[in-house]
């Protein structure tokens, strides 16, 4: 390893990077940027290092802004990998006196929603052709019947799930007609934050906000890239106390969800990347990386509305794509109570010690709150409590991580094989080949080092482990 090492920290002081490594944790800055506090990255030696994301991170702990902010720190989960927006995968970023856009991107509240049900995996095979032909009509063919009045749409945008509910109980359309509105709001209490953040309306996209039914065709999406609906059982528990706390038993059925904002992060995101740039004070440079902060305490506070406005909009996606899978089992197999674990966020902005805590790819881990950590759709899935550990700003990996990047798994020459691609025995249902190719488990890292490095770390501890049954990529 050592020589291997070596030669890594030689190549990315070429690149003008001061790098250390201690065999568990390295720190990364820019070469002479003594005033910037360095970035760390949790990795073990065995995974893959990438100097393009280590880039990014030294860029990311060197931002200033003319009108005064500061970063404190920044830190990294062992899941990192390059970002197209130049925040790497995997940051994250705690200031004071200002908020960076860029850090948390246009798919603002991506994060996972995972639930458990009473029904065997045998029963639920015997009836998995038709489950799938319901759901990707579903998912796929907008079959969905999605639908809300105008007040139950402003109130989302405004106050979150609790808003929309409110709304929703008086009067429910569409799916929602058919769904356990109690249950919903029972299960309010074990989403992030109670699913409420404080929006506006005048953020969410014009179609979203008008008089009548609406009827939005993102809503109960899954999205593109990363993004999944995957069903699972419960293969093993290893802390049986909070497990059964939980509601998670071994050889439950499961389903996990990860999805975002859609357009509506896009929107929000895209915006005030833009506003940034015209709010950067005149005739001052720009930073080498173009990731401009906000600093004017008017203009944070604005951006945090909209990004709140996304949020509550993803919150509210990731339940309707949950209740239409929920809806389904219930048709095909009877009442299926499949209540609810934990809904938690990944990228979003959040108050943290007197500043700002903005997390692109990470999952918040406090103190005994569920983290969930998807693997490949070839691999296992975590379910963790966390440590609340303020050394890692009190946040977990959101995933394994890319190990190769999609045109690197899509290009002419790759192989395409399943074997090579980890896809033998991979249930995976889309109407992309594309998709299936580029999310392939030869295109992570293996999530078990992943895992095991932030519980050895004292990040998290490890509740139960799920194994895919089958997976809905868009």
């Amino acid at each position: 390893m050592q020589p291997k090492l070596n030669r890594l920290l030689r190549a990315l002081a070429r690149e003008g990077l001061e790098v250390t490594y201690d065999g568990r944790l390295y720190t990364v800055r820019l070469q002479g940027d003594a005033n910037a506090p360095p970035a760390e990255v949790l990795l073990p030696p065995d995974l893959p290092v990438e100097g393009k994301a280590f880039r990014q991170l030294a860029h990311l702990a060197s931002l200033k802004h003319p009108s005064g902010g500061a970063v404190l720190r920044v830190r990294a989960t062992p899941d990192f990998h390059p970002g197209d927006s130049g925040v790497a995968i995997g940051s994250v970023l705690h200031t004071r006196g200002m908020v960076v856009p860029a850090a948390v991107g246009t798919d603002i509240n991506c994060g996972m929603r995972l639930h458990v049900a009473d029904l065997g995996v045998e029963q639920f095979l015997s009836r998995r052709d038709a489950f799938v032909e319901r759901m990707k009509g579903h998912y796929f063919f907008g079959t969905r019947d999605v639908a809300m009045s105008s007040r139950a749409a402003e109130a989302l945008m405004r106050d979150g799930i609790p808003g929309w509910l409110l709304e929703t109980l008086d009067r429910p359309l569409g799916c929602a007609a058919k769904a356990d509105l109690t249950q919903l709001d029972r299960e309010s209490t074990r989403i992030h934050l109670g699913g409420a953040l404080e929006g506006d309306p005048r953020w969410a996209p014009s179609g979203l906000i008008k008089p009548g039914v609406v009827r939005d065709a993102g809503l109960a999406t899954i999205g593109g890239g990363n993004h999944f609906v995957e069903v699972q059982r419960v293969e093993s528990v290893v802390d049986r106390t909070r497990a059964w706390q939980w509601g998670v038993r071994e050889g439950q059925l499961a389903f996990m969800i990860h999805s975002g904002s859609r357009d509506v992060g896009k929107h929000v995101g895209m915006a005030w990347q833009a506003r940034a740039r015209e709010a950067w004070p005149a005739g001052e440079p720009f930073p080498e990386s173009g990731i401009l902060p906000l600093a004017d305490p008017a203009l944070v506070a604005e951006y945090l509305r909209a990004e709140a406005t996304a949020s509550n909009y993803a919150f509210l996606n990731r339940l309707l794509l949950a209740e239409l899978l929920r809806h389904t089992l219930r048709e095909l197999f009877g009442e299926v109570e499949a209540p609810l674990v934990y809904d938690v966020p990944h990228n979003i902005t959040l108050p943290w010690e007197g500043g700002w805590l903005a997390r692109k790819g990470a999952c918040p881990a406090e103190a005994d709150q569920p983290v969930i950590i998807p693997g490949s759709m070839g691999a296992l899935s975590y379910l963790m409590v966390g440590c609340g550990d303020t050394a890692s700003l009190a946040s977990a990996s959101h995933g394994a991580g890319r190990a190769r990047s999609r045109f690197s798994m899509a290009r002419g020459g790759a192989d395409r094989r399943d074997e090579a691609l980890g896809l033998t025995g991979v249930d995976c249902i889309t109407l992309r080949e594309e998709r299936r190719i580029e999310e392939a488990p030869a295109a992570y890292k293996p999530i078990g080092p992943v895992v095991a490095s932030q519980v050895e770390a004292g990040l998290v501890r490890e509740v139960a482990r799920l194994a895919p049954l089958l997976t809905f990529k868009a």
